[in-house]
C-alpha cells in the first residue's frame, strides 16, 4: 500500500479524532449518545469549531480520496509525486483542524487553500 492510498485511511482518523474531542470538550455522556449530532449541535466555543473541522473533513473526503485514486490509476504520476501530494495534504488539514480549534480563522483559509492546491496537484500529476 502506498503512502498515499494510507493517507486516505489517515484522513478517516483525523475526522474521528475530531469528534472525539468535540464531545470530551462539550462534555459528551452515554445519555448524548441517543442523538449526538443534535447534542453537538447546541456547544459551542472549541467544541463546535472541533465538530466544524470534522464536518468540512468529510466534505473534502471525496474529492481527496477521487484525486489519489486516480493519479495511481492513470500512471501518469511518479509515486514520489503522488506522495508528496498527500503528505501535503495531510499536514494541511492537521494544521486546519489546529486552525479551526485555536478559531485563527485567516489562516485556517489559508491552509484549506494548500490543501485544495494539493487535490489539484494530484489532477495534475495524474496528466
Amino acid at each position: 500500500m502506498t503512502f498515499a492510498y494510507f493517507s486516505i485511511l489517515l484522513l478517516v482518523f483525523l475526522n474521528l479524532f475530531c469528534a472525539a474531542y468535540a464531545k470530551k470538550r462539550a462534555g459528551f455522556r452515554g445519555k448524548d449518545n441517543h442523538n449526538p449530532r443534535e447534542f453537538l449541535a447546541q456547544v459551542s466555543g472549541k467544541a463546535a469549531r472541533a465538530n466544524a473541522a470534522q464536518q468540512n473533513g468529510y466534505e473534502i473526503f471525496a474529492p481527496y480520496a477521487a484525486a489519489v485514486i486516480i493519479a495511481h490509476a492513470t500512471g501518469g504520476a511518479s509515486q514520489g509525486v503522488i506522495n508528496f501530494w498527500a503528505a501535503v495534504f495531510i499536514l494541511s488539514r492537521v494544521a486546519f483542524v489546529w486552525c479551526y480549534v485555536q478559531d485563527k480563522a485567516a489562516l485556517r483559509s489559508l491552509v484549506w487553500g494548500v490543501g485544495f492546491l494539493s487535490i489539484i496537484g494530484l489532477f495534475v500529476a495524474a496528466f
